[in-house]
């Protein structure tokens, strides 16, 4: 279903899971609404006809709305409220929550991934509120919206590098480093882009990929450095963990929310 929206859809899906295992996933696609937007929902329309000859379970029945972009905003707003994660509140840029002890970030994440409220961005950074980052050069893969390397930045290191292969999110990471004023190093580019060695090493990313870019991320990992990695279901701790193991890792602490998990590793 994902494949054939995405065919339509503006910059891909959004899929969202459900909350209980009787209640099905959506998946959603925004088109621009112009003149040929009535053509392409009938091809989806045909093609999910067809998908459903394969027996593959119930697929519910298409459904289009058309949304004013004001009030998409708005929505998306009111959806978006301060969070406390450890030693950080997170706010979008039109609150004003009153911080109380935290360390705020504060993000307008559009596009890009990270606004605090998925579990593998609050695992990553309830372990930047354990992990000692001050004085400390720190890269983040995958940067997404930037949070990760924000969060680095206010609690005192003494370099910050993020890189995302996606120039979307980098966009919109500038656009964040630059709301909460402080100093990263930003690019396009993934861990093999890295410069030297790192005392701390974030990616979080998707297991297939933290797969991949493993013995990258070891190769820039200081040797008393940690890495922290997310996005991995649980079904898939098992390969990450033994993809580490042989770039030379150990998994040091292991933290899960959900079907979600999270990795501390070290050498």
């Amino acid at each position: 279903m994902s494949e054939i929206l995405g065919r339509v859809g503006y910059n891909g899906v959004a899929v969202e899971e459900p909350l209980d295992a009787l209640s099905p996933a959506v998946v959603k696609a925004y088109l621009v609404h112009d003149r040929i937007a009535r053509i392409r929902v009938r091809r989806v329309r045909d093609a999910l006809g067809h998908l459903q000859a394969f027996g593959l379970g119930p697929i519910g029945d298409l459904t289009v709305r058309e949304i004013q972009e004001e009030a998409w905003l708005e929505t998306w707003k009111a959806s978006f409220k301060p969070i406390r994660i450890g030693a950080f509140l997170v706010r979008p840029t039109w609150s004003d929550a009153d911080p109380g002890d935290a360390v705020v970030l504060s993000l307008d994440p559009g596009m890009a991934f990270g606004t605090g409220l998925h579990p593998t961005t609050q695992a990553c950074l309830r372990a930047l509120s354990r992990i000692d980052v001050a004085g400390k050069r720190v890269a983040d893969v995958g940067t997404g919206s930037a949070i990760l390397a924000i969060a680095c930045a206010k609690r005192g290191a003494r370099e910050v590098v993020a890189v995302d292969v996606d120039e979307v999110a980098v966009r919109e990471a500038a656009a964040n480093i630059a709301r909460n004023g402080v100093a990263i190093e930003l690019a396009v580019g993934s861990a093999a882009d890295l410069d030297g060695q790192f005392d701390v090493v974030l990616a979080n990313i998707v297991a297939a990929v933290l797969q991949r870019i493993a013995p990258d991320l070891a190769a820039h990992l200081a040797p008393r450095g940690m890495l922290v990695v997310a996005g991995i279901i649980e079904t898939e701790v098992a390969e990450t963990e033994a993809a580490f193991e042989a770039a030379g890792l150990r998994v040091a602490t292991r933290d899960q929310d959900g079907d979600w998990v999270s990795l501390e590793l070290n050498r």
